[in-house]
């Protein structure tokens, strides 16, 4: 791996090297119900648990094998957990366990670890599974001395084991957990749903029919939330937000009207714990009757079930399970006697710690709250995440009639009477990108919703200055949210050649607003179009651009719209590779991916598909660093395992071209393993967009829809609008943990114009973690790590800036 240790500088990061798991004992179990991602998970705490030094063990079947013990606590090898990260479920199983519920089961369970020393618990679960492991923590004095009185163990051993340690890392497709934005396999479990809705989507089309679909989440909404943002449902029920009674009347004349409207099939997404506001149920099955009594719609019902819980896990859940499971290694290493037991989570895109156990009484909370029918406070409980889907959700769902939209407005204190209809115009940029559909549809239904008479251009920049703009309405963005590719069409050219002509079809078409999909061509039009205000006064208008681009390299955002989409589609490639090669003997793949000087979906694609070596522009490599690569695969290739994965990023080295490395490979590895090598190509720009990519350009587009609203009023002056303030011409990107509107002239000097690049990359952070995995002693930076926070409860109202995905 290139450059495989930093110098080190004198500086305020810490470093985990002095961080020890010498003499240390640490045991990993999956409990409770299965998720997608949880191996990678345990994976991850494996492997870098092996890596600072420490003993580790696997706790096969949950808690019974932990009360069982014997032949169900073994020592994990580092192969042991070789190619399990593109397996769903998990490997080492899991079981609802009745005897860990009684003091003797917890009582064996404490004999058994305490034979092999383990005092450092990993837990991948649900919150039932991490609440029983906090209570077993909390008895663990008073069991070992019981365990001490039977004379089972002898006091050495309890002086010795006298502290148990615990982490946990939740793993539930529900994403029912509260302090944690994403569980391992939520993502997946979307995955699922969003194929199955896909496929049913094309029938009901031909048939006309209404389907109702049942997803998985007994007392959370979130799957239903999110699969109806995503495919753009009709109607969707979830626990936390019941409908208004009378709801009946009203979702049938919804349905109704989108059929006269020439929409030929409807969608209801129900969430298997919906309920009414009288806490009475609502099943498909009365819903189906329903519409078929009072409509008279050819309706079906499709119930999803474990469907969801099945398959491989997508890119994010191995990231994100990968993350974790590094990051539980860690809070298990720096823990001591006094520190709670914590789980680590994501928040936003940053990996936090929080104690368990106000995590689980805040989960709780939410239950007793719908039991209380306090449903507001329970969506609120919920998270920012959560209550972000459902404002959304509402925003975009409910078509108001033209009566009900704002049309002139009184301003208090203001003479003028505000004409509150502005033209807004919607364009993509650049390259296409999966999901910038869906950030079209919203942006134009939003701008409806809140007024505007909105306007599509169509081909980028160069439609713009041809005059290829129309008037685009409500139902012309309907079904666009799965669609692939640029339905607006889209292009790399730039402005600033054609900026009288643009400026004219500014005039012509009065238009008050911009908003711009794309990606780095996007940003560097927004520039240009910024820097003629002075010129043309028609570009003296808020302007706002959202990043739409599988590259990932717009600064200013940590992710853009399309590349989640761009990673499954690299990830699903090298399974199939690596599958491609089981049974031959062994052999070593070289995969060249898409990027342009952007190292991100290489980094990214080879954490989430186990590479062993990622070559990027970003860190520079020489010959030495390829022979150290070449000799590390040979070794690891001498061991039983089968399959190596070499990614290559397009442009991370003009002579150390693709053909080179395979050739460096091939010939060095002769006797040992053969080569292969694969350039993915344009694959990694198609393909429908991915549930996190719809739900992502869903929500930007919305919120800067709602940032231009804003402005819009603001800047609206003597009758017009004049807005010629750097932050008026923003670009709205994800930092850490919120969304932010930067104006784009702050964003100059953070950019690498030449390769088209930001200057800081918060993603390289995870290239040492990407090599221990890969079994290379690397230099860590483990001061970003979580320190432990405290779940917040009542929050201020969001400002205006911030706001989590």
């Amino acid at each position: 791996m290139a450059g495989a240790s930093a110098p080190k500088r004198q500086d305020t990061r810490k470093f985990f090297e002095n961080l020890s798991g010498a003499g240390k004992s640490i045991a990993v179990l999956t409990s409770g119900g299965d998720a997608q991602g949880m191996n990678a998970a345990v994976r991850a705490a494996v492997r870098m648990g092996i890596y600072v030094g420490a003993k580790v063990y696997f706790i096969h079947e949950g808690y019974q094998g932990m009360v069982d013990g014997g032949d169900n606590i073994k020592e994990a090898k580092w192969e042991s957990v070789s190619s399990m990260l593109q397996v769903g479920g998990t490997v080492i199983g899991s079981a609802r366990c009745k005897d860990f519920r009684t003091h003797e089961g917890r009582l064996k369970a404490a004999h058994n670890l305490v034979q092999r020393d383990i005092t450092n618990l990993c837990v991948i679960g649900g919150d039932g599974s991490l609440t029983g492991a906090n209570l077993f923590r909390e008895e663990w004095s008073s069991l070992l001395e019981e365990l001490l009185q039977q004379g089972l163990i002898d006091e050495e051993a309890t002086q010795r084991n006298s502290e148990l340690h615990i982490v946990g890392m939740v793993g539930s497709i529900d994403n029912d957990f509260c302090g944690t934005d994403m569980t391992i396999g939520t993502d997946s479990a979307l995955h699922r749903i969003i194929e199955v809705v896909d496929a049913i989507m094309t029938t009901a089309q031909s048939h006309q029919r209404t389907f109702v679909l049942e997803v998985m989440g007994r007392h959370c909404g979130y799957l239903a939330l999110v699969s109806a943002l995503a495919c753009g449902a009709d109607w969707v029920f979830i626990p936390e937000m019941p409908p208004e009674d009378g709801w009946e009347d009203n979702m049938c004349q919804k349905l109704s009207e989108n059929r006269a409207d020439k929409k030929r099939l409807n969608i209801i997404i129900v969430a298997e714990g919906a309920i009414d506001r009288h806490n009475k149920s609502i099943t498909p099955d009365y819903i189906k009757d329903l519409v078929v009594r009072r409509l008279g719609f050819d309706t079906r019902v499709t119930i999803l079930g474990h469907v969801q819980r099945g398959g491989t896990p997508s890119a994010f859940d191995r990231i994100l399970a990968s993350r974790m499971g590094v990051e539980a290694v860690l809070a298990l290493l720096e823990a001591s006697a006094n520190t709670p037991a914590c789980v680590v989570s994501l928040v936003g895109n940053q990996a936090v710690r929080l104690p368990l156990m106000e995590c689980v009484q805040m989960t709780q909370e939410v239950q007793k709250a719908m039991d209380e029918k306090k449903f507001d406070e329970a969506v609120r409980l919920r998270g920012r995440s959560f209550e972000n889907n459902l404002s959304t959700y509402r925003l975009l769902s409910f078509r108001k009639a033209d009566s009900e939209l704002p049309n002139g407005e009184e301003e208090a204190g203001d003479e003028e009477q505000i004409d509150s209809s502005f033209n807004v115009a919607v364009m993509n940029v650049g390259a296409p990108a999966a999901g910038m559909n869906a950030a079209v549809r919203s942006a134009v239904r939003v701008g409806i919703t809140e007024g505007h008479k909105m306007f599509a251009v169509n081909d980028g920049f160069e439609g713009f200055y041809k005059g290829q703009i129309k008037e685009i309405k409500w139902g012309d963005v309907g079904g666009w949210t799965g669609q692939g590719g640029s339905l607006l069409g889209t292009k790399r050219t730039l402005p600033g050649k054609h900026l009288d002509k643009i400026a004219e079809q500014m005039r012509i078409h009065n238009i008050n607003a911009l908003l711009v999909v794309g990606g780095f061509e996007a940003y560097v039009g927004l520039l240009e179009l910024a820097a003629a205000r002075d010129k043309y006064e028609e570009f003296c208008v808020p302007m706002v651009m959202v990043p739409a681009t599988v590259s990932n390299n717009i600064p200013g955002s940590d992710l853009s719209i399309g590349s989640d989409t761009a990673l499954n589609a690299i990830t699903d490639t090298c399974d199939r590779i690596k599958q491609s090669a089981s049974g031959t003997k062994r052999r070593v793949f070289i995969i060249e991916t898409m990027g342009g000087y952007c190292g991100y979906l290489a980094t990214v694609g080879g954490l989430a598909a186990g590479a062993d070596t990622v070559y990027i522009y970003e860190e520079p490599f020489d010959i030495r660093d390829l022979q150290a690569n070449v000799e590390h695969l040979t070794e690891k290739m001498k061991t039983s395992i089968q399959r190596g994965l070499v990614l290559r990023n397009e442009n991370c080295n003009e002579n150390f071209t693709t053909d080179f490395i395979y050739q460096l490979y091939s010939e060095e590895g002769r006797g040992v393993f053969d080569c292969r090598k694969n350039i993915l190509g344009h694959m990694q720009q198609g393909g429908a967009p991915s549930p996190f990519d719809r739900n992502f350009g869903t929500k930007i587009a919305a919120k800067a829809m709602q940032w231009i609203t804003r402005t819009l009023k603001e800047s609206y002056k003597g009758g017009r609008v004049f807005a010629n303030s750097e932050d008026t011409a923003c670009l709205l990107g994800m930092r850490r943990r919120t969304l932010v509107f930067q104006p784009v002239v702050q964003l100059r000097d953070e950019t690498d114009f030449v390769h088209r690049i930001p200057k800081e990359q918060w993603w390289l952070k995870l290239r040492p973690l990407m090599k221990i995995l890969a079994k290379y002693k690397t230099s860590y930076d483990v001061s970003d790590s979580g320190q432990l926070e405290h779940v917040t409860r009542v929050r201020p109202k969001d400002s205006n800036t911030s706001t989590a995905i």
